[in-house]
């Protein structure tokens, strides 16, 4: 593909450099192509920055941008040389694409779809001085000047001038090297060596795809130690008296289900006896119906009996 896909603004991410604080920077993306184009932010040191968004779409003639934050960090690299390097792939995708459609397949090397790649270097900056910086420079240099304007009015006034002690250390110095005639020349600066391994398979495969995720502000933690020395233990006392509510409160479930199952047991006998003594009722009352029904007749036969034999007695006086 002839055309560029993308164009990535700036060309270099620059963190300002502050101990224990977080540093973003924006990248701004211009699609320059006549289609969809789909982008991933991909970094040799994932843990180190966060990415947001690290994947995305953009539109026809459209731009978008992303921003790379960089972890607080504890120690300070030397001479504030940074070797991380950030890889951002391109590709033209189909239109109506939208950013949940974005997987890893579309950027596989073996789909033979072309990938546009472009590598972005790390820079590190110092902050700018602080005011209060500046002022105490300038009230330095002011008393240096007062100080040479003495050194001058003893020459006058014939009073000998003594250097000061580093002046006369510094001297020394510079005598002993003519001496030896050997020029006393600093040690050149030492350029940290930046591999330029971007053509390379293997920086290739060094490049991770970014996070998407926010690191934790990081705070001093010998600061923090005697709080959370202390709330360690409110937190320890709290922890023991909780357990022992708790036991508290588990010995006295234990008893109430012993009660509990009493009281269950109880009932379930209260019910059976209840049960017997409605049997036994019943009982009783279905053999005094027996007893009356087997005695009635007999009674009423001997009545019949009785006053047939005083009506025929009747009937024959």
């Amino acid at each position: 593909m002839g055309t560029e896909l993308l164009e990535i603004q700036p060309s270099e991410l620059q963190f300002t450099f502050e101990l224990k604080k977080q540093s973003s920077c924006s990248v701004h993306l211009v699609n320059k192509s006549d289609q969809y184009v789909a982008f991933k932010v991909k970094t040799t040191s994932p843990k180190k920055y966060c990415v947001r968004p690290n994947t995305g779409i953009i539109k026809l003639n459209a731009t978008r941008d992303f921003t790379v934050t960089m972890q607080a960090q504890r120690v300070a690299p030397p001479d504030l040389q940074c070797k991380d390097k950030f890889l951002i792939q391109s590709i033209a995708v189909p239109f109506g694409t939208t950013d949940e459609n974005i997987t890893s397949d579309i950027f596989a090397k073996d789909s033979g779809r072309y990938i546009e790649e472009k590598k972005l270097k790390v820079a590190l900056i110092s902050p700018p001085p602080s005011p209060l910086l500046i002022q105490n420079n300038a009230e330095t240099k002011q008393s240096l000047h007062c100080e040479s304007s003495v050194q001058k009015d003893r020459l006058v006034s014939g009073v000998e001038n003594i250097p000061p002690p580093h002046k006369v250390t510094e001297s020394l110095v510079q005598k002993d090297g003519l001496v030896s005639g050997v020029e006393n020349i600093p040690p050149p600066h030492k350029d940290v060596k930046d591999v330029d391994g971007f053509e390379t398979t293997k920086d290739k495969d060094e490049f991770t795809a970014a996070k998407d995720v926010e690191f934790p502000i990081i705070e001093d933690v010998e600061e923090r130690k005697p709080a959370e020395d202390a709330m360690s233990l409110n937190l320890t006392k709290d922890f023991k008296e909780l357990k022992s509510k708790l036991n508290t409160v588990d010995s006295k479930l234990k008893e109430a289900d012993l009660t509990i199952l009493k009281l269950t047991e109880e009932r379930s006998m209260n019910a059976r006896e209840k049960d017997m003594l409605k049997h036994q009722l019943e009982m009783l009352r279905k053999n005094s119906v027996k007893q009356v029904q087997v005695g009635f007749p007999v009674l009423y036969v001997f009545m019949i009996a009785l006053i047939s034999l005083a009506v025929g007695y009747l009937v024959h006086a």
